[in-house]
């Protein structure tokens, strides 16, 4: 069974940090693109930030310069080091993956619970 399982959301003051980590288990992910995406209330889910197995990245202009994604392979993870958050980067935060492209949009084939993430002004 699959199971891709987030942490280290909360509640953070505008400039300040967060670490979000996703472990995965049931399956190696290391060949496939993993990727954070986020959802906020009254909003259509965005892809954050993507990780293709080569190193390859994609982020989200909203998010370029501030966010940072990374994964170990051999631990099976995936972490998202978000700094300089803002009040609109508030949102429920989800890990996927495998990640793969659908027409205009990117999407996963797994997703975790999600983690929340609050960014006061």
């Amino acid at each position: 069974q699959v199971q891709l399982v987030e942490s280290g959301g909360g509640l953070v003051q505008a400039g300040g940090s967060l670490r979000l980590s996703c472990a995965a288990s049931g399956r190696t992910f290391s060949t496939y693109a993993m990727g954070w995406f986020r959802q906020a209330p009254g909003k259509e889910r965005e892809c954050v930030a993507i990780m293709w197995s080569g190193g390859i990245t994609y982020y989200a202009d909203s998010v370029k310069g501030r966010f940072t994604i990374s994964r170990d392979n051999a631990k099976n993870t995936v972490t998202l080091q978000m700094n300089s958050l803002k009040p609109e980067d508030t949102a429920v935060y989800y890990c996927a993956g495998p990640v793969r492209r659908s027409r205009s949009s990117y999407s996963g084939d797994y997703w975790g619970q999600g983690t929340q993430v609050t960014v006061s002004s």
